[in-house]
C-alpha cells in the first residue's frame, strides 16, 4: 500500500503539542519488527496507545497497526519510517488518527445505505466526510440536499458508459477523494475505473449471489424458502462482486417471513455490514492481503 500523501488538515511539519497518528505496515515476517517499529516511535517522543499486529503464515506476511502520540513532526516521522520500510521492504501509511476520510457514495434508486452512512457521518462520529452524492438517476436528490451534500447526476448508458467514468474520475480528482462507496450503485465498473481506485473503493452487496442474480432476488430467495439472509462488503475489483472481503452481516428467517419482510430485513443487514466496514477502512483498520484482508477491529 502506498505513503499517504498529507492531507489539507494534516499538522504542520515543525514540532507542536503532541499529535495522535495511525500507523499501519506490512512486509515479509521475521524477527525484530515490532522491537524495530516500537523503538523508531519511542526515539521520536511516541508513546503507543493502541498496537495490534498479525503474521500469516500462508503468505509469509506480517501486519501491523499502530496508535500513538508523539510530539515529532510528520516530515520526520516519515523520513525514520522510509529508512526503517527500505530495511524490512515495508508499506505503510501514516496519518491522524480518527481525521475523516474524504469520501464520495455512489448510488442509484436505493436509499438506505446513502442515509446510514449521511446520518452515523453526522450523529455518530463516523470518521468520513461525504464531499459528494453522485447517481446515474435523480432520486437521491432531495436526500442528499437534505444532508447539505452535493449532488452530481451523471447518466450512464452503454453509449455513454466511457464519457461517465471519465466524468467521476475527473470529480474524484477534483475533489481529493480518498474513499468511494457504492451504496446500491446499480452499474457495473469498468476494469479500468477498478483499476484506477483500488484499495479505494467499497461495494455492499446482499449475500444471495450467485445463486439467485438479476432481478428481485428477495422473491427468488423467498421461493427458495432461504434460512439466513445476509450482506457483503468488499473492496471493488475488476472481478464482479469479488474482491477482497472486509465484512459480512446476517440475519436469520423463517417461514413466515414474506417476500417483503426479506427485503426489509436485508437492507437492514446491508447498512450495518456496510457502515463497519467504512468505519474500519477509515480507521486505517484494514489491510490487503492478496485476495484477503486483515482487519484490526
Amino acid at each position: 500500500m502506498p505513503v499517504r500523501p498529507a492531507g489539507p488538515t494534516t499538522p504542520p511539519t515543525t514540532p507542536s503539542a503532541a499529535t495522535h497518528w495511525v500507523l499501519t505496515l506490512s512486509c515479509p515476517d521475521r524477527p525484530g519488527i515490532v522491537h524495530a517499529v516500537a523503538g523508531l516511535l519511542a526515539e521520536h517522543g511516541g508513546n503507543i496507545t493502541e498496537s495490534q499486529q498479525f503474521g500469516d503464515p500462508l503468505t509469509g506476511l506480517f501486519f501491523m497497526r499502530v496508535q500513538v502520540t508523539s510530539t515529532a513532526s510528520r516530515a520526520d516521522l516519515e523520513l525514520a519510517l522510509a529508512e526503517l520500510a527500505a530495511r524490512f521492504a515495508m508499506t505503510w501509511t501514516l496519518d491522524v488518527a480518527g481525521r475523516p476520510i474524504r469520501t464520495l457514495i455512489l448510488g442509484s434508486t436505493a436509499a438506505h445505505c446513502l442515509n446510514d452512512l449521511a446520518f452515523r457521518q453526522r450523529s455518530e462520529n463516523l470518521p468520513i466526510e461525504i464531499v459528494a452524492v453522485v447517481s446515474n438517476h435523480t432520486v437521491l436528490a432531495d436526500l442528499a440536499r437534505f444532508y447539505d451534500i452535493p449532488f452530481h447526476h451523471i447518466p450512464v448508458t452503454a453509449a455513454t458508459k466511457a464519457a461517465a467514468e471519465a466524468q467521476l474520475l475527473a470529480l474524484v480528482e477534483e475533489l481529493d477523494v480518498e474513499l468511494v462507496v457504492l451504496a446500491r450503485y446499480m452499474q457495473i465498473l469498468s476494469d479500468d475505473l477498478c483499476r484506477a481506485l483500488a484499495g479505494r473503493i467499497i461495494n455492499i452487496h446482499h449475500s444471495f449471489l450467485p445463486s439467485f442474480k438479476g432481478a428481485r432476488p428477495y422473491a427468488q430467495a423467498h421461493d427458495r424458502g432461504v434460512k439466513l439472509i445476509g450482506a457483503t462488503a468488499h473492496y471493488v475489483t475488476g472481478d464482479l462482486d469479488e474482491g477482497p472481503i472486509i465484512e459480512q452481516d446476517v440475519e436469520r428467517v423463517d417461514h413466515t417471513r414474506g417476500v417483503e419482510d426479506l427485503v426489509a430485513l436485508g437492507q437492514d443487514v446491508e447498512r450495518r455490514a456496510l457502515a463497519k466496514a467504512v468505519r474500519w477502512h477509515a480507521e486505517h483498520r484494514v489491510l490487503l492481503d492478496g485476495h484477503r484482508t486483515v482487519v484490526f477491529r
